[in-house]
């Protein structure tokens, strides 16, 4: 343990400490914003980021990546608090699957992530992405979804999530779309243009200037500007601490009581699966962008990770991973050492116990249009295009995992997408079962069938094997080369055995190499 605060160095804190106010910057609006997506409560998003930032930030063997609440978490949080019935009962499962990661970075399970196809996690995050714009765009039109019931259902149907922002449509704050259409030009302006002109704008970041924008505005409302207004359910509501313990008081912890539903352990798995592989995917993409090319333990960023997760479901946080849009920052602003992200995550704190009634200026339609943009990140036409000219391969399960995860649930449309990649790989196998070639013997011409297996011959290359065997004239010579074969399935040998015995009635040779190795 004490090794771990001696990795902690403020040596280099004139970088560390800029580069972690930025974070901070960063941050702030997207905890607020993603707890708004996942239908949590919004404190809970800045909890998470507190965690984050200083426990994860510890306990991390990466030098770089910022850790806090997670867009791609967004739907498994939103359907699960629905589910299982309550805020403190979805809590047992954080805390649960902040075990699962434990025990996973403790038996070294950090491999996991090469097991999924990368067109499946593609497909998952612009699944992800589409389903978050969808979700915001009834707060960027300024509507309080409880006035027509629950919003947390994420299914793309015309009775849920279309029906919702229909009725937003039909009952329009004009107040809050000025403020989302002014959110969405000014990030749309900083991305493409300002950030490219001046280093000014990439240390003062879009989403903090959309938040003030939008709380001055809403400023301008109160004074009779276009008389227009917001009302309070369309701003912020965070609680406000008079004292520090106060400030405890307003966390909230899991209802244990809960362990004893299935729908709990199963909603842990999920989060302990998900976390870990956008976790581990983000720890590549961070290190790849390290300038000092630092290389992130994969298995202790398990343990961190689980540890913050169970932490944070102890004190009423959303669920956690590492995240590359603040990590990014982290590295573009010049941080050097885990002291910026620490140091991210004080800052946090300090607002959530000191800024509160600050915070709870902030108009949702502000959070809206910064999630809006975040899930077109996530989901951008030119990435569509990308996966088509790479193939069918890339591209049927990338799309089959995107609107498998649109029509059913986050879990589902994985499934949907592995199955159309494991559909693809079955596909090669059955084409790459064999090779054979047509060889004529100079001596008098006769020709012999040289059939040569693949390393790897499994049950579902027996079709394929059998149609070559049956293709054979009468009369012929064929060689069956086991040579290059590591392991042969037992259907395999047995139809090799067979073909052997009635080779005889056709007036067919048969010839084998190595394959009694197999038999």
């Amino acid at each position: 343990m004490l090794s771990i605060f001696r990795e902690i160095s403020f040596k280099r804190i004139q970088h560390d400490l800029p580069a972690s106010i930025v974070v901070f910057f960063v941050a702030l609006p997207l905890c607020l914003g993603i707890a708004l997506a996942s239908g949590a409560p919004l404190f809970s998003g800045i909890i998470s980021g507190v965690i984050g930032g200083i426990v994860v930030g510890i306990a991390s063997g990466s030098n770089l990546g910022v850790s806090g609440p997670a867009a791609g978490l967004v739907v498994i949080v939103l359907l699960a608090i629905e589910n299982l019935g309550s805020w403190p009962a979805f809590l047992v499962s954080v805390v649960l699957a902040g075990c699962f990661q434990l025990i996973m970075g403790y038996a070294k399970a950090g491999f996991i992530a090469y097991f999924f196809p990368s067109s499946v996690i593609k497909g998952m995050l612009t699944g992800i992405g589409l389903l978050i714009i969808l979700k915001q765009i009834p707060y960027a039109l300024g509507f309080d979804p409880d006035t027509i019931g629950d919003m947390s259902t994420f299914q793309f149907s015309v009775d849920v999530t279309v029906s919702y922002i229909l009725t937003a449509v039909s009952s329009l704050n004009y107040g809050a779309v000025l403020i989302s259409f002014i959110s969405l030009a000014i990030l749309i302006l900083w991305d493409t243009v300002l950030i490219k002109k001046n280093k000014f704008f990439q240390i003062i970041q879009g989403p903090i200037v959309v938040v003030v924008v939008g709380i001055l505005l809403n400023k301008l409302y109160q004074l009779g500007f276009l008389d227009l207004s917001l009302d309070k359910d369309n701003l912020v509501q965070i609680p406000v601490a008079k004292s520090v313990i106060d400030f405890l008081t307003q966390l909230t912890h899991p209802d244990f009581s809960a362990l004893k539903q299935f729908a709990v352990w199963r909603v842990a798995a999920v989060l302990a699966l998900v976390a870990s592989l956008e976790t581990l995917l983000c720890v590549e993409a961070t290190d790849k962008l390290d300038p000092h090319k630092r290389i992130t333990p994969v298995n202790r960023e398990l343990k961190a990770q689980g540890l913050g997760n169970l932490i944070s479901g102890l004190l009423g946080g959303l669920p956690l991973t590492q995240v590359i849009i603040r990590s990014s920052a982290n590295i573009n602003f010049g941080g050097k050492t885990k002291l910026s992200t620490i140091l991210h995550g004080i800052f946090l704190l300090i607002s959530a116990a000191v800024l509160a009634p600050v915070i709870n200026m902030i108009p949702l339609s502000c959070l809206a249009a910064i999630l809006i943009v975040v899930g077109f990140k996530l989901a951008k036409p030119t990435l569509f295009k990308h996966m088509y000219q790479l193939g069918s391969e890339q591209f049927v399960p990338f799309l089959a995992t995107a609107i498998g995860i649109l029509v059913t649930d986050l879990l589902k449309g994985i499934i949907i997408g592995i199955a159309f990649g494991i559909f693809f790989t079955l596909k090669h196998s059955y084409r790459n079962a064999y090779y054979m070639k047509k060889i004529t013997q100079k001596e008098n011409g006769d020709i012999v069938y040289h059939l040569v297996l693949a390393e790897e011959v499994s049950f579902f290359n027996k079709a394929n094997i059998t149609q070559a065997l049956d293709s054979i004239p009468s009369g012929s010579k064929v060689i069956i080369d086991c040579s290059n074969s590591k392991s042969i399935a037992y259907d395999v040998v047995e139809l090799i055995h067979d073909f052997k015995e009635n080779a005889r009635y056709k007036n067919i040779e048969v010839q084998t190499i190595d394959f009694l190795d197999f038999t």
